[in-house]
This record gives structure tokens, sequence and C-alpha cells, in this order.
């Protein structure tokens, strides 16, 4: 979905890293989206975002609810100092595995990088190095602990106006319900359609429009 939504928006995307899920799907993935706005746009998609559906694995064709966690930070410029230890990172190296095509280079140059402190872990396996792929998981590692800085800080800033309604990481912020009726809802506008194949083929202008002019109104309210 987030894939089709930069394309139909003219973005860069680029798959950096991926696990194939346990049975079917994916266990997670990152992924670099380049343009202009990118991450003022996609972050309005930060949260836990909830399906229901009729589950194609299922034999018997029962309802299932699954459940996605999407994490959106900024790529951070080398102006942006963000100081790491390397005392407090574990670097350990493997072997890209996959289903293949132009985004996976099966090598045994991949790497994932754990930042002890904060318990972030970052991995790397499109390049065609290990430098490169240690070089990409640093980039990426140093955005998300950004990212997790100014998180804290506004935290701060809610804590000391009560008044204003804080969107926390890991709240459910979207519905997208396939069955017994089709409708997406965002929890945060109310704003909802029943468009969902539009949806899921990356049409979420007026999801992140709705949310944007939403989260401008908490800050002036």
């Amino acid at each position: 979905m987030y894939l089709r939504y930069a394309e139909r928006n003219g973005f860069k995307s680029e798959i950096v890293e991926y696990q194939e899920g346990d049975e079917a799907g994916l266990k997670s993935t990152t992924f670099l989206v380049n343009g202009d706005y990118s991450f003022g746009y996609l972050k309005a998609e930060s949260g836990v975002h909830r399906l229901v559906r009729i589950s194609p694995f299922d034999s018997n064709k029962r309802r299932h609810t699954s459940f996605a966690s999407v994490f959106v930070s900024p790529q951070i410029d080398d102006s942006i100092e963000v100081n790491i230890d390397e005392k407090d990172l574990r670097i350990d190296t493997y072997r890209a595995s996959g289903a293949g095509g132009q985004h996976v280079n099966k090598t045994d140059s991949a790497i994932r990088i754990t930042h002890a402190p904060s318990g972030i872990v970052v991995s790397c396996q499109n390049e065609r190095s290990q430098r490169q792929n240690k070089e990409t998981a640093m980039k990426i590692l140093r955005a998300r602990l950004y990212e997790l800085e100014r998180e804290k800080q506004r935290e701060k800033l809610a804590e000391l106006n009560s008044t204003k309604k804080e969107i926390g990481w890991g709240s459910q912020i979207r519905s997208y319900v396939l069955h017994p009726y089709r409708m997406i809802k965002d929890h945060r506008t109310d704003f909802e359609t029943g468009n969902v194949d539009s949806v899921l083929d990356g049409d979420l202008s007026e999801f992140i429009k709705s949310y944007l002019l939403y989260s401008s109104d908490q800050k002036t309210s």
C-alpha cells in the first residue's frame, strides 16, 4: 500500500530489509521513501493499523483480525549530529533471504545492528557489500534515534499541557474492514471511505490530508 502511495505521488522508494512471515506475508520490512515533503505526509501513518477480513489462508473461510505497526522516521542529513557509542552496538551479519526479485540481493553481507540502550534493531540487506549495508543501517539507526528523542520531547510538552490530546505510539489509528462490510475508518479524525480497494492500492491522500488538518487544529486549540 505504501509503495503504491509513493508511486502515485512521484516519490522514489527502496526496500532495504524485509523478513517473511512464519506462515505468509511479511513479518517486518524497512523501506526508504524520497521526495518533497514525503516525511511530512507519511508521518500521519505512524501507529497500529487493524485489518479485518476473510483470511485467504483459512480453509474454513473464517473472519480474521490482524495488526500491523507502522513507524515513520525522517532520514536526517549529516548536519544533524546524533552521538552513537560503538560500545552500545551489537552488529550481526547474516545471509539475505526472501522470495527474490529486484529488491533482494542474496549475499552473506546483510547487516543487523542492535542499539542496546534503546533496544532499536535495524537491518539492511539490499546493498552489494557489507560496508554499504552497514552504512545504510547506521543511517536508519541515526534517524530512529533522532525521532525517538523528538518523541520524548513531545511527551514532555504534553505533560505540561494536559489539555492537548496526545496521539501515542502503539495506538490503533485506523481500521480496514473487508468483512462483513467494506469500510476503512481513521479513528483519530473519523474520516472513512467504502472504496477499500483504492486505499489498499495506495490512495491515502484523503486520510493523510484529514489527519494533517486534525493535527494542526490540535496544536492551535
